[in-house]
């Protein structure tokens, strides 16, 4: 893939903790520490560092895009220089096949009015894709596998992606006489430009197709199954890789970015891997104890509310939030943390009234009296 300008700006190492050297382990184990501490749901305002956190660890834990990111930060201009020592006039030779369009720029720079065009470069990897996946609470807690449309560009199937009208056919572009780029040799720098007139193609249309106008290209959509992990979290991305836009000739294709945007609950809330819920009790069984039923994802539970217990206290039930994750590593079970509400009637019968009254009064209250 073409180097992105953020890769020269943003060191990603220093973003995840760990050293260049560190191990594709090493970088998996720094990720999840941050990402866990950083989330905004456990950390609220730290979307920015989340986001960085996550788009270091996208071009880290992907082998072939770490080494492309390491070659750019190599050679790349803020990573200490064009050049070194080596043949050519300019005492130094840059290598640019793997920099997209700087490549274009750059490419004769200390290499004797050479320019390496884009023609020259191997076949290159598809594009990656990024698209939204919308789950109920459930299916994201659980887990489940769903299946996404994802847009793409392929060959118009009208003019089999020539762009001209049937018929017709295309002719070599004469500012550029097929190369798709025009060339201003300035001595050490020869600076490559995409040609204007057939933006880079070589050739021009003069009766476009009318399927794709001229493009040689049309939009389609694909439907693509993903598996989504037991716990995933609102705004999460989920890699599918291989499922990107396809490459050039034999290049691998690029990866599917799949966002996640969870539901609510008319129940429970979240937290981590932790499920959040709010009981109701009333004040006598407060302040003598009770037991109560609590509903959970499967069959609901008993739980034992203990005397003198007070307004917001959370009690766990331990093993009943997100279930636990699958594979060796697999996330452990959350629990579910019910938060106590001690409810206050609105309305009293007499016979209620009066034994309130009576509460008061061996409180030593003045509440007897307000309650009239």
């Amino acid at each position: 893939m073409a180097a992105q300008r953020e890769w020269f700006e943003k060191d990603y190492y220093q973003v995840l903790g760990v050293p260049s050297t560190a191990t594709d382990k090493e970088i998996t184990r720094a990720y999840r520490k941050l990402a866990k501490q950083y989330h905004p749901d456990a950390n609220p305002g730290s979307e920015d560092r989340f986001k960085e956190i996550t788009a270091a660890y996208d071009v880290l834990g992907d082998a072939d895009k770490r080494k492309e990111y390491d070659e750019v930060r190599r050679l790349g201009p803020m990573a200490g220089g064009f050049g070194r020592p080596g043949p050519g006039p300019g005492g130094g030779t840059f290598r640019v096949e793997d920099l997209g369009d700087l490549g274009d720029l750059f490419g004769g720079l200390f290499g004797g009015g050479r320019t390496r065009r884009r023609g020259q470069r191997g076949p290159q990897r598809g594009a990656d894709v990024e698209t939204e996946l919308h789950l109920s609470f459930e299916d994201a807690v659980r887990g489940a596998t769903a299946s996404v449309n994802v847009p793409e560009d392929v060959r118009c199937h009208t003019c089999n992606g020539s762009g001209a009208a049937p018929g017709t056919s295309t002719r070599t572009c004469p500012r550029c006489s097929g190369k798709g780029t025009l060339d201003d040799n300035q001595g050490l720098f020869s600076l490559s430009t995409i040609c204007p007139q057939c933006n880079g193609r070589g050739t021009v249309v003069d009766t476009p197709c009318p399927t794709c106008h001229g493009s040689g290209t049309e939009r389609r959509t694909r439907t693509v199954k993903v598996r989504i992990p037991a716990g995933v979290e609102d705004g999460q991305r989920i890699r599918v890789k291989g499922r990107g836009a396809p490459g050039q000739g034999t290049a691998p294709a690029g990866d599917l970015y799949v966002v996640v945007r969870v539901g609510t609950h008319e129940k429970f809330g979240r937290r981590g891997r932790n499920l959040t819920l709010t009981v109701p009790v009333s004040y006598p069984d407060a302040a003598l104890g009770t037991t109560v039923t609590v509903p959970t994802l499967d069959e609901p539970v008993t739980l034992r509310v203990p005397a003198g217990t007070q307004p917001g206290t959370h009690l766990r039930v331990k093993g009943r939030g997100v279930p636990a994750g699958s594979g060796k590593n697999g996330a452990k079970p959350g629990d579910l943390l019910v938060r106590i509400d001690v409810a206050v009637p609105k309305t009293l019968t007499d016979e209620q009234r009066h034994a309130l009254e009576q509460l008061a009064a061996a409180f030593g209250t003045s509440a007897a009296e307000g309650a009239r």
